[in-house]
């Protein structure tokens, strides 16, 4: 799930014209949309929640922070520290393609250089209090009212354990230990770790869902949402494809939103009882772009969504590489933005993907709760 090909043509991206090239469609507005879906839902504003994996760990974090005010609770699986990516070290000189300290020192995906990383506290804490200063993200104070969850799995060699570290520490500058927990697995991979689904527990391959004897959704869903009832099964019927077009610019490439989205609805939730809202950002290569489905259908999250009433939100990018130019403005294995490949405000309010997700929230609140 690295966020960049390693092929041997494409370790000289920055220096070539690449031959990836994602074709622009269209599809037929899905029905039901997602305003009618959440038509009618009960949903408590006081306990939305978030979690990712891998690029979706990013694009979570940065959620969370953007929006802490609202947001109570994230929980990260191979994730770095805020504006990470815009980090500069001595490797950054040395690279054009801008690709460096995303790839080299957030992760350890370069296809050139090794891994340089872990990356610089201090830096992300300097641009919290820079975008809070400038209202482009909540005041960090609020974050102090959330839970964090954190997960490392030690076999990781895409986003390093190192990586996740800084990421720790990064909270700890503003939530209270006692509202933290990281954990780290010896032998996990780079994947959504389940109990008894995926692949083996050290193996970082599509579909990105590793058994390793571990509930990581509900083990996450459990210490950000509180004491919840043993898991079920999950109702295939329940989860439901929704329209993200209505959320996005669909002639802007750059915005890299999937046209469609899915939805998990427990039917006690379609039927009146007051429920919770999480949302769950898969990682790179795990969209429908890749022929997956694995993410919003076995990762775990509607088990115990079915059995306590939360609907869970699954938004989905799609793969887009910038004409013939595969540098820091392509995003060819469909991640979510944190480096700045759809603009240079992807992470605050007025980022693209950011203003989506929120739109979607907003939508089934029916009020501006997210802005």
């Amino acid at each position: 799930m690295g966020f960049y090909p390693k092929p041997w043509l494409q370790r000289f991206a920055p220096m070539v014209l690449s031959t990836v090239f994602v074709p622009q469609f269209s599809v037929a507005q899905p029905t039901p949309t997602l305003a009618t879906l959440a038509k009618g839902l009960k949903i408590d504003s006081q306990t939305i929640t978030v979690s990712g994996l891998s690029s979706g760990a990013f694009m979570a974090l940065q959620l969370h922070v953007v929006f802490s005010k609202v947001i109570k609770g994230v929980g990260l699986v191979a994730g770095g520290p805020y504006r990470c990516a815009e980090g500069v070290y001595q490797g950054s000189l040395l690279d054009s393609s801008g690709l460096y300290t995303p790839t080299a020192v957030c992760s350890n995906t370069h296809p050139i250089y090794p891994y340089a990383g872990p990356p610089k506290l201090e830096f992300s804490l300097q641009e919290t209090e820079a975008m809070a200063s400038k209202g482009l993200i909540d005041a960090p104070e609020h974050l102090a009212q959330s839970k964090v969850w954190l997960f490392s799995g030690i076999k990781d060699q895409t986003v390093p354990a190192s990586v996740m570290d800084v990421t720790a520490q990064y909270y700890q500058h503003f939530v209270h230990a006692r509202q933290m927990e990281h954990l780290r697995h010896p032998q996990a991979g780079h994947a959504m770790i389940t109990e008894a689904v995926g692949n083996a527990c050290d193996i970082s391959k599509s579909p990105y869902i590793s058994q390793c004897g571990f509930d990581a959704a509900g083990d996450l869903l459990t210490f950000l949402l509180g004491g919840l009832k043993p898991k079920v099964t999950a109702q295939p019927e329940s989860l439901y494809t929704f329209s993200q077009l209505d959320y996005f610019n669909n002639r802007d490439p750059s915005t890299s939103l999937h046209p469609q989205g899915h939805i998990y609805i427990p039917q006690a939730c379609l039927e009146g009882e007051r429920c919770r809202l999480h949302i769950a950002l898969h990682g790179c290569q795990q969209s429908e772009d890749f022929g997956e489905s694995a993410f919003f259908e076995q990762a775990g999250y509607n088990e115990w969504a079915e059995a306590n009433h939360i609907v869970v939100l699954y938004p989905q990018v799609r793969a887009w590489s910038s004409a013939l130019w595969m540098g820091a403005t392509s995003n060819p294995k469909g991640c979510w933005d944190w480096w700045g490949y759809s603009g240079s405000d992807y992470a605050t309010k007025r980022g693209k993907q950011v203003r989506a997700i929120a739109s979607m929230v907003n939508s089934m609140m029916r009020n501006k709760l997210l802005q």
